[in-house]
């Protein structure tokens, strides 16, 4: 049977997984029938959990239960935002290694998980609602992210799907996705501009694209990653807050139980708002055994939310200016993400665009998830006509460049090129018989690079000797159709080059680091999922009831780990399987193997 890939909208409220397959996308439910998942991770006495019954375990273990990773994974513990969110969630955000980690409690252990871990657990349940529903192994997917998302954060994605075992095709613009979409069902030669207004639950992402003859072609991208739903839930919570301190003479700001079970009764009146004129929110006891009730008018949450609703057409107005288009000029604006059904913002875009009619014929909730699954087949030479000439040129959503000798940022890719792409400029040194010059990469549009974002650095070195400025020295930023950067460097006298590849550079993990997150990564499914097989108790399990279980859950284990695992299981000895053989082909994978097995071992 061909391989196949899945496309998987990673969201900050709810995950999505697709698959083409018969000239058609197929959204995969998950097992109670349910076309998303809620993007929440719950850690209990009987392991960690991800579905929607999650949210009612938010307020129960709220220090347990982990909500809106998104905004957290590839930031730096010292970013601004981080603060406020220690402040409003519930879950313990620490700084471990100098780095972000969440802190729960797990198994009568403190443990402490990366941000990629806890969305490779989402992923890893995509991966298997797929798998469940397919009746296949699936180990190829294309993720999306969000405009805004920097290269580390991109990256850092990256990470999370190959600690899912998944083998990540590429990580795609959500409004990229959004536009194969809208493209696979309206077939119009016509050139038109078309801008997608991305609103959801984590951020707000802004596309202008041109679709013709099966290509798409973006001119533009512009991106909030801090504006979303649950900014507008928050705004919510905080009127509800007020409301209650106002009656009670209490402040509940710095009871994380009680803030989560205002969030979810938040979040519903939210929904009702985009449909009703008013919501009710009533939760019993929320705080000491004291009730509260409060009625949320429509015209109340827009006026709370007012500042922010305004902002998103700031968005729009950066958008419109990269791509040089007037906005008479745009023919049609195409709707994603569930909180485009806000009338109020709905309206703002109407009258911003001159009264023009919004485009809802593609389900703004599962846009971005059917593109998805649309490239994973165009990258795996899907034979479907319909696709056939399908192609995407995005567009670098942030400046990239190098710091000089004076500390500036010298621009190498601007904001909004086309890819692929490719920029050679000439350096050289700047003292006398100077034998080594660095190459400093950073993103973003700050004059000084060290304003910037930095992505990593590398040497190039025995420069001949020669007076400064002497010597030429070419540096080439190199970017791929997927968006993954080279960034090489060459001396023109010499021949010494050197170059960093930010496909096999890790974002904030080392190898070692994502070998041992996969492996635990399995040993938490297996130790939730063992005590439920056929309702057996665990002690009645051999080894080699678990090895299977093992290689069923995760086609990692395929081929010649599968043979490892049994040979190892019945004590053969590995005539066949030495060690060059095992890395060649599993790779970093023997450790876990080896790692997985010692742990089923320990269980019995």
């Amino acid at each position: 049977m061909a391989e196949v890939a899945i496309g998987i909208d990673l969201g900050t409220v709810h995950s999505r997984v697709a698959i083409y397959e018969n000239d058609q996308v197929k959204i995969i439910p998950d097992e109670n029938g349910r076309r998303s998942t809620s993007s929440c991770v719950a850690f209990t006495d009987n392991g960690c959990i991800v579905s929607d019954a999650v949210k009612t375990l938010s307020w129960i273990e709220p220090k347990n239960t982990i909500f809106y990773v998104k905004r957290l994974i590839g930031r730096e513990f010292n970013d601004p935002s981080i603060d406020a969110y220690k402040k409003a969630w519930p879950f313990d955000i620490v700084k471990y290694e100098d780095r972000l980690k969440i802190q729960v409690r797990f198994q009568n252990e403190i443990k402490i998980f990366s941000p990629e871990e806890i969305s490779s657990m989402i992923l890893r349940k995509m991966k298997e609602n797929a798998e469940k529903y397919l009746g296949r192994k699936i180990s190829q997917a294309v993720l999306t992210v969000p405009v805004s998302f920097t290269d580390t954060q991109r990256r850092a994605t990256r990470d999370a799907g190959i600690i899912a075992g998944l083998n990540v095709l590429r990580v795609m613009h959500e409004t990229s996705a959004a536009a194969l979409a809208y493209n696979s069902y309206n077939t119009e030669s016509d050139e038109k501009n078309i801008l997608v207004f991305d609103l959801g639950g984590g951020a707000l992402n802004v596309s202008i694209f041109t679709p013709n003859c099966g290509f798409i072609e973006v001119k533009s991208v512009a991106g909030d990653s801090h504006l979303g739903g649950e900014d507008f839930t928050d705004r919510i919570m905080r009127l509800c807050i007020e409301e209650f301190r106002i009656k009670n003479n209490v402040d509940v700001s710095n009871d994380k139980r009680a803030l989560n079970r205002l969030r979810l009764a938040c979040e519903n009146a939210k929904r009702t708002l985009s449909t009703f004129a008013m919501a009710s929110i009533e939760i019993d006891a929320l705080y000491n055994d004291i009730d509260f009730s409060i009625n949320v008018s429509r015209t109340r949450f827009e006026e709370i939310n007012a500042d922010l609703f305004r902002s998103t057409l700031v968005t729009v107005e950066k958008a419109l200016y990269d791509a040089k288009v007037d906005k008479v000029q745009i023919h049609e604006i195409v709707l994603v993400g569930a909180s485009t059904q806000i009338p109020r913002i709905q309206k703002l875009l109407s009258d911003f665009f001159n009264g023009k009619q919004l485009n809802q014929s593609v389900n703004p909730n599962e846009a971005v998830v059917c593109g998805a699954a649309i490239e994973a087949a165009i990258l795996t030479s899907n034979e479907s006509e319909k696709i056939q000439n399908s192609l995407v040129l995005d567009v670098a959503p942030h400046p990239l460049g190098i710091e000089t000798a004076n500390g500036l940022m010298e621009i190498m890719v601007r904001r909004c090129t086309t890819i692929p792409t490719k920029s050679t400029q000439q350096f050289s040194t700047t003292e006398d018989n100077q034998m080594t010059f660095d190459v400093k990469v950073f993103e973003g549009e700050h004059p000084m690079a060290k304003d910037n974002r930095f992505l990593g650095s590398f040497q190039l070195s025995d420069i001949p000797p020669a007076p400064r400025g002497e010597p030429q020295i070419e540096v080439t930023f190199d970017i791929n159709g997927g968006g993954l950067l080279v960034v090489s460097a060459v001396d023109k006298v010499s021949g010494n080059q050197n170059q960093l590849d930010f496909n096999s550079n890790h974002a904030n993990l080392s190898r070692d680091e994502i070998e041992r997150m996969f492996c635990e990564n399995i040993k938490y499914k297996i130790d939730s999922e063992i005590p439920s097989m056929n309702d057996r108790r665990l002690e009645q399990f051999t080894v080699d009831d678990v090895a299977r279980f093992i290689i069923d859950i995760d086609p990692s284990f395929d081929g010649i780990a599968c043979r490892f695992l049994r040979e190892k299981i019945d004590g053969k000895a590995l005539v066949l399987l030495t060690r060059d053989i095992l890395v060649k082909e599993m790779g970093f994978k023997i450790g876990p193997a080896l790692k997985i097995l010692n742990h089923i071992q320990n269980r019995q």
